[in-house]
C-alpha cells in the first residue's frame, strides 16, 4: 500500500468499513427487513411475515422481470456491439478527431437519465421514425445509456493492444477483416464480456430514462417498483426490489460463468 505505516493503513480501513456499512451493506440491509416485515413504526419492526416476498411470484411481477430481462439483454447486445465498433473505429482515425469523438460517445453519462428519455421521446414520436407505445423505444433508450460504458471499458483495452500485433499480421498477408477475427476481438473478448455485465447490471435497474418513455405493455420491473413506492406500498417495494437483486445476480453469474468458459478455451 501506498501508507507505510500501521496506524494510517488501520484508519484507512477503518474509513473503509465505515463507507461500505453505510453506502452498500446498510441500504441493503434495511431493504431486506423491510420486506420481511408486517408493521414498522417503531426503530425496529414490530412484527415480521414472509406474505411480501410471497406476493413477488405473481403474473404481474412475472411479465415485468420478463420484460426487464429482454430490455436489459437486447439493449447490452446491441450497446456493446456499436461500443466495440466504436472503439476500434476510434484507433483508426487521427490524432486531432479521437479527442472529439471520444467525447461525443461518452455524452450520454454527462446529461440526467431523464434528459437522455425525452429526448428520444420527442425525437421518435412523429414521422419517418415512430417507436413511442412500442418496446423498442425502451430498448434504445437503454442502449444509450449503457452504450458509454461500453465503449469505454472497450476502448481502455483497445488502447493497451500492442499495434505491432497488426503490423506482423499484415507483413503475413493477412487481411483486415482476419485480424480482425483471429487477434484483435479475441484480446478483447474479457473487456466485451465485461461490459456486457456492466450492460446488463445498469439496464436491470434503469428508471429514469424508461418510465418517461416506456408504454403500458412494456413495463419493467423497476418500473412496477417505483409505483408501488409511490402508492405508498414499501413492504411490496423493498420485495420485489430483492427480487430484482436476485435475477440480477443471477443473470451475471450466468454471464461471469459464460466468460470463464471462454477464457479456457
Amino acid at each position: 500500500m501506498l501508507i507505510r505505516g500501521r496506524s494510517g493503513r488501520i484508519a484507512v480501513w477503518i474509513v473503509f468499513a465505515v463507507l461500505l456499512l453505510a453506502l452498500v451493506i446498510t441500504p441493503v440491509l434495511v431493504t431486506v427487513i423491510t420486506a420481511l416485515s408486517a408493521q414498522w413504526t417503531s426503530v425496529l419492526p414490530s412484527a415480521l411475515t414472509f406474505s411480501h416476498l410471497s406476493g413477488v411470484f405473481t403474473t404481474e411481477n412475472a411479465q415485468s422481470i420478463g420484460v426487464s430481462v429482454q430490455t436489459a439483454i437486447v439493449a447490452s447486445v446491441v450497446a456493446v456491439v456499436l461500443g466495440t465498433w466504436g472503439a476500434l473505429a476510434v484507433q483508426t482515425l487521427p490524432g486531432r478527431l479521437r479527442g472529439p469523438i471520444d467525447t461525443f460517445f461518452h455524452l450520454p453519462v454527462a446529461v440526467p437519465s431523464v434528459v437522455v428519455g425525452l429526448g428520444v421521446l420527442i425525437a421518435f414520436s412523429s414521422a419517418p421514425l415512430i417507436l413511442n407505445g412500442t418496446p423498442s423505444i425502451v430498448i434504445l433508450v437503454q442502449a444509450i445509456l449503457v452504450f458509454a460504458f461500453a465503449y469505454s471499458m472497450v476502448s481502455a483495452a483497445a488502447e493497451r493492444m500492442d499495434p505491432v500485433l497488426g503490423k506482423v499480421g499484415g507483413s503475413l498477408g493477412a487481411s483486415a477483416l482476419r485480424l480482425l477475427v483471429t487477434v484483435r476481438l479475441p484480446l478483447l473478448l474479457p473487456a466485451i464480456a465485461a461490459a456486457a455485465g456492466l450492460s446488463v447490471a445498469i439496464c436491470m435497474g434503469e428508471l429514469g430514462a424508461t418510465i418517461m418513455v416506456y408504454p403500458a405493455s412494456w413495463r419493467t420491473l423497476p418500473v412496477s417498483i417505483f409505483a408501488e413506492s409511490d402508492r405508498g406500498d414499501i413492504f411490496g417495494a423493498a420485495a420485489n426490489t430483492l427480487f430484482l437483486v436476485l435475477v440480477t445476480v443471477v443473470i451475471l453469474g450466468v454471464l461471469g460463468r459464460v466468460r470463464h468458459r471462454g477464457q479456457e478455451r
